[in-house]
C-alpha cells in the first residue's frame, strides 16, 4: 500500500488542492507565526525602535490578517483596511538593511518554530524575503 504524496500547494486553492493557508494549518499556523515573530520583536534592539508609538499587538493583528489573506485565508484584511499597499503603509518607517535583516532573522526563527513541510517553508520564506527586500526604503 502506498501513501499519498504531499498535497499540491497553491495560493488560490481549487477543487484539486487546498489554498496554501489551508495546507499549512490555517489560522493557527499564522497566529503562531506572527505571535512568535512579535515576541521576538519585543526584545529586538534594531526593530523595537521602529515600532515606537505603535502597539505591538495591533501591528501583529494587522500582519496576521494580511498574511492570512495573501495566502488564501479570510479576506478580513481588505475588509478592515482596504488594499494592502505595503510600500505606502511602510513609507513612514525607516527601514534600512539592518532592519530588513533583523526582521528576516526574527521571522526565520518564528518559522523554524512552526516546522512546516520543506516545500511550504520554502514558498513562505521566499515570499517573506522578497517582501522584506521591497520594503527597504533607507540607504545604509
Amino acid at each position: 500500500m502506498t501513501t499519498p504524496g504531499p498535497q499540491p500547494i497553491n495560493i488560490e486553492g481549487s477543487d484539486d488542492a487546498p489554498t496554501f493557508y489551508d495546507a499549512v494549518g490555517g489560522a493557527r499556523t499564522f497566529e503562531d507565526l506572527v505571535s512568535g515573530f512579535y515576541a521576538r520583536v519585543a526584545h529586538d534592539e534594531v526593530l523595537l525602535p521602529i515600532y515606537a508609538g505603535h502597539e505591538l499587538g495591533e501591528s501583529a493583528h494587522r500582519l496576521r490578517m494580511f498574511l492570512e489573506q495573501y495566502w488564501g485565508g479570510p479576506r478580513t484584511y481588505s475588509q478592515v483596511r482596504g488594499h494592502p499597499r505595503l510600500r505606502a503603509r511602510h513609507v513612514d518607517f525607516r527601514i534600512d538593511r539592518a532592519a530588513r535583516d533583523a526582521w528576516l532573522a526574527n521571522m526565520r526563527s518564528s518559522m523554524d518554530d512552526l516546522a512546516l513541510a520543506p516545500e511550504a517553508d520554502r514558498v513562505l520564506w521566499d515570499y517573506l524575503v522578497t517582501a522584506a527586500d521591497m520594503l527597504v526604503n533607507t540607504l545604509d
